[in-house]
């Protein structure tokens, strides 16, 4: 059996890690300054976090330059896989951040706008270093509808069927971000996180929501992720990666232990 895998998450804006909630604006200062994104990525490796993951909230042309950099930065200093995502539209985006050392790029809205691009960095570097970033929110029909542009544009799309395309296109993983969960601490989106593992055979990550050791024990055992994404409970000092592991080994989720 895979261990299940906990991700620490990093928001960049303008070189520093950030939080906000429900998709909180940098323009409208929603999002509060969470510290230096090095110094994390240092302190989550040595709690034994499987896996970082960047993501340029804001993807200017200043922030993509101070991200390729900071990949650099930390792929020398740690030991962790490394994903990174933001503003990644053209095969040539996906180059950039594997030359800089990350280890999977995580694609969105850029997906929605141009499907093939996905299956063109699949077939040039593994299924298993394109993930697929999908953020939802649930609908008054009670579906979940994708969004686009930072949780800002509805795309009409059904998430379900969205994925199952992006799995067929060639994405190896599955991110799955509760625009309604983002930030709130409440729990993740468990009804959509087991859909989504229902419908795709590649790992499937959830994010959004996390409050808790408990929040993540429930979204491996009721919501059936593969992993689970966290950020403000690890930045604020709450608790950490480590103690979160001890928790999920206590419940009997399969977790690797450092």
């Amino acid at each position: 059996m895979l261990a299940k895998r906990i991700i620490t998450c990093l928001d960049v804006h303008a070189g520093r890690v950030t939080r906000g909630q429900q998709f909180g604006r940098a323009e409208q200062g929603e999002l509060r300054d969470m510290g230096d994104p090095v110094a994390l990525a240092v302190q989550y490796n040595e709690q034994g976090a499987d896996e970082l993951v960047f993501y340029d909230i804001t993807a200017t042309a200043e922030g993509r330059n101070t991200m390729l950099d900071l990949v650099t930065v930390v792929a020398e200093r740690c030991f962790m896989p490394l994903t990174v995502g933001g503003g990644i539209r053209a095969f040539a985006d996906f180059r950039q951040f594997f030359l800089a050392g990350a280890d999977k790029v995580s694609i969105n809205s850029g997906a929605v706008a141009n499907p093939e691009v996905v299956r063109q960095a699949a077939d040039h570097y593994g299924s298993q270093a394109v993930v697929l970033s999908v953020d939802a929110r649930r609908s008054l029909e009670g579906s979940w509808e994708v969004y686009i542009a930072g949780g800002r544009k509805a795309t009409g799309y059904d998430l379900l069927a969205w994925v199952e395309r992006g799995q067929a296109l060639g994405a190896g993983e599955i991110v799955l971000n509760s625009i309604d969960a983002d930030g709130m601490k409440t729990g993740y989106d468990l009804e959509a996180t087991r859909a989504v593992a229902r419908t795709v055979d590649i790992p499937v990550v959830a994010s959004g929501g996390a409050g808790s050791a408990e929040h993540m024990r429930d979204v491996f055992q009721q919501g059936e992720a593969d992993a689970a994404l966290a950020a403000g409970i690890f930045h604020s000092g709450q608790t950490t990666v480590a103690a979160v592991k001890q928790v999920l080994a206590a419940a009997g989720v399969h977790v690797r232990v450092v």
